[in-house]
Order: structure tokens, then sequence, then C-alpha cells
């Protein structure tokens, strides 16, 4: 027994049960959440309380001969006041006792171990760093930027001096070497000779190393946090799955929430734990977690104690699904004049923040915080900058190459004394190939002023 503080005040029997952690025993005292909930409820409300744990050790429900056990049946038969503990509000329940506003808001969750749920890497697993966009925009920047600097190669005299005599190293396929080469980190021939040529180079050697250190973070992050989407997310997969066992509690509210829904998938679930009944139902919450942890089970049950368990236990994790909306309430029988006084007490404690720092307190998780944030690759808009950079870097450099060639041009176009636009043109033409008898033209008319 554990008494509560005050003299001369009403005093209120409570029952409870023993689980972790809103019951425990530490040193033949009892302590845990619905501890410290019952002494704030016991300072408002100003009575003392005397707490005894449940003869039967159940919660509370309808047994074979139309009587009530566990802590229902307790309060039906008088022997208690009110039950502190995390006792879910059921339709069934409230027909026999009153309950107060919940201080507890859970639901009905799968709980499971993360190495039974792990995934297999997909054959091209390296890939996932980036989303598809994020690939279709570095091949089209690859593909663009070998572009210019193939054409810049061409334009720039500096580059390419005598079109007639010399050879031009940056061909398309050499252009798009060099741009491999870059992109792996490796130095390739050949070297670019003119400043617009090596604008274009250096923009994409920084294109290549910031988008390198993109994709070697993400994919340490990808296997460091291991956050590959559990095949297991709802109860849908785990009807369709036949690696797990799963079950629940016997007699539970969780059993009788499956058994009484309409729900084809919540039927299916009932029906796999009803004819395995023998095996796949436990009998304590403890002896499912244990289970878990040891065998090829998924447990299914109260979603807040699902929560706990993961924060004790590192290789357990809730699956993302919560069905069945519910909530732990303080039990009464029907003519209390506490359950009004309780539910109100309840919603100032909410008010004021003591709940969640009650809950802060006892599921205080011991396990390394790896980003279980959702792990996504990385999109586009994450590199708009970086491709941004390399757009300007381009335009810069074509830029600069037609400066350099518009430069020869005007100091031709005073020796062969034409315009300068039409030494350009000229000059562009050759460089690009864009007639066919551009050469012959030219030395058919140099030889004639010869």
């Amino acid at each position: 027994d554990s008494r509560g503080p005050g003299e001369g005040l009403p005093t209120l029997t409570v029952t409870t049960i023993l689980e972790d952690p809103y019951v425990m025993v530490r040193s033949a005292e009892l302590e845990g959440y619905c501890i410290d909930l019952l002494k704030a409820l016991a300072a408002m409300l100003h009575f003392s309380y005397k707490v005894k744990v449940v003869g039967d050790g159940q919660y509370g429900a309808v047994s074979s001969n139309g009587n009530w056990t566990g802590m229902i049946g307790e309060i039906l038969r008088q022997e208690a006041d009110i039950a502190v503990a995390p006792l879910t509000v059921t339709s069934a329940r409230e027909e026999v006792v009153s309950f107060t506003t919940p201080f507890l808001q859970t639901g009905i969750g799968i709980l499971l171990r993360k190495d039974t749920v792990s995934q297999e890497m997909s054959f091209f697993h390296f890939l996932a760093p980036f989303s598809k966009e994020t690939w279709t925009g570095l091949l089209f920047a690859y593909v663009l930027t070998c572009f210019c600097l193939f054409l810049v190669a061409r334009l720039s005299p500096c580059e390419w001096n005598e079109p007639k005599n010399e050879e031009n190293h940056f061909t398309f396929l050499n252009s798009l070497w060099f741009g491999a080469g870059a992109l792996a980190l490796q130095g390739v021939t050949p070297r670019p000779k003119a400043l617009s040529v090596r604008v274009i180079a250096a923009v994409w050697w920084l294109f290549t190393i910031a988008l390198l250190a993109a994709y070697i973070a993400n994919f340490t992050a990808l296997l460091s946090s291991g956050s590959e989407q559990l095949p297991i997310q709802t109860f849908e997969d785990l009807v369709k799955q036949r690696k797990l066992e799963f079950g629940t509690l016997d007699g539970s509210s969780t059993f009788y929430f499956f058994k009484n829904s309409k729900n084809p998938i919540h039927q299916m679930i009932y029906e796999y734990m009803d004819k395995r009944r023998d095996h796949v139902l436990v009998k304590t919450y403890q002896e499912a977690v244990q289970r878990v942890m040891e065998s090829n089970y998924a447990f299914i049950g109260e979603s807040i104690s699902q929560d706990l368990a993961a924060a004790r236990h590192c290789n357990l994790i809730r699956a993302p699904e919560v069905i069945g909306a519910r909530g732990f309430g303080i039990a009464t029988t029907q003519a209390s004049p506490w359950t009004k006084k309780l539910s109100i007490a309840v919603l100032k404690l909410r008010e004021s923040g003591d709940l969640d720092y009650l809950r802060n307190k006892w599921w205080e998780t011991s396990c390394l915080h790896q980003s279980r944030d959702r792990w996504s690759p990385l999109q586009p808009q994450a590199l708009g900058g970086l491709f941004l950079t390399l757009a300007i870097g381009l335009a810069l450099g074509v830029i600069a190459a037609v400066v350099e060639l518009s430069n020869k041009s005007r100091h031709a176009a005073g020796h062969v004394k034409k315009s300068c636009c039409s030494v350009f043109t000229e000059e562009m033409c050759t460089r690009l190939r864009i007639k066919e008898n551009t050469r012959q033209s030219q030395e058919t008319s140099g030889r004639a002023n010869a």
C-alpha cells in the first residue's frame, strides 16, 4: 500500500496496476507517471489517498459469468473509489463506471524490431541520394557544359588560332571526356589555354566539387541513419506479409477493437489472432516486448506504451500508422461526486503544461537520436544556386569567347581593309564550318590576290 499525504482530509482508495512507467515498485514504494499524477490531483483537490495494486492483475473485462474483472470489477464491488492507471476509456466500461477527461491520448500501433523490418538495399541504391529530377538536371548540365566547352574552344582565337592549319583539340567527344574527368575529380587533357575556355572549365570544376560533396553527405546520411522506408508502414502491410507473426494482449480493449471493427483489414487481423489465440496472444505487456525482441513477432497495442518500449530498447521501433484514437481516463463509480472534480483538475494540469512535463519525464529515452527525421533524396531546389552559378559561368565563357573573336576580327579588318562585321562573320563561319565551301573560297581569293 502507498498512502497519500494529508490528515483530516477525505481519503480515497485508489486501485492501479503495475505497468512501467505508470506504476512501478522502487524500494517498497510506488512511483511512476500515475503516482505523480495522483499526487498532483490530491494537492489540487485536497484529498488523501491509499493506493493498492489490483488483485487479479487485470485492467477490466467481462468474464464468462458476466462479472467484471480487474480494476473495473473492484470499483463496481466498491473495493476502490477510483482507478488511476493506463485504463482505456471504452463504451463497454463507460456503461458500468464513469471516466474523467482522458489524461493521456493514445491509439493502436505496431511495435517491431528494427532488424526484422529493415529493407534490403536495392541494386541501384547508390542512386538514392539524388531524386530523379536531380539526376536529370545533372545530366542536362553535363551535356550543356560540354557543348559550351566545345563551342567556346572553336570560337576563341586564343584556343584555336589557325582554323585552316591547326587542329582543334576540343572536339565534342574530347569535351565530353574533359567534363566526365572533372566530374570524377580526375585531371584530363586537353588543357584549356584561352580565358573563355578556362572560365567554363573553372565553373564546371566548382560545380562538380559542390555536387560531389552533396552526394557524399547525403549518401552517408542514408547509410548511417538506416532510415529507408519500413516495409511495414500500416496494418494492411502487416496482414499482407508472412515473415512476422503478430498478436496483442489477451482480453485487452485492443483485441475487442479488432473483433468489433467492420473494417476488412481489421477483421483479417482479428481472424488471424483468433485462429492462433494460444500462440500469438500474450498475457502481459512485458512478455510482448520480450517476444518482439527475441523472435519474429510484431505486437499490436497501445501506441504510447510502444513509444516507451522504443525509448527504452533502441532496437525497437513503432510503425507510423496509429488507428483507433482513444484516451486513458480515471475511472470512478457512476454516482461519484469526484468525477467532475477530477476531470476539471486533469484539464487544468493539461493547460498548465504539467501533463506534458510528466510525459517527457517518464518517457525519456537513453537511445542516441540518429536522424530519424524522414530521410529524402536531394531535390533540385536544394542545389538551385549551384545550377544557377553554372549557368552564369557558361554564359560568361561564351561572352568572353565572342569578345576574343571580335578583337581578333577588328585587328584583321584593319589589315585586309574590310568591315569588322564581315570579317567577324567569315571567321565565325569558318570556325563553326557553317559553309562547306568557306575554306575553298578563301583559298581561291587568296591565290587571286597573289
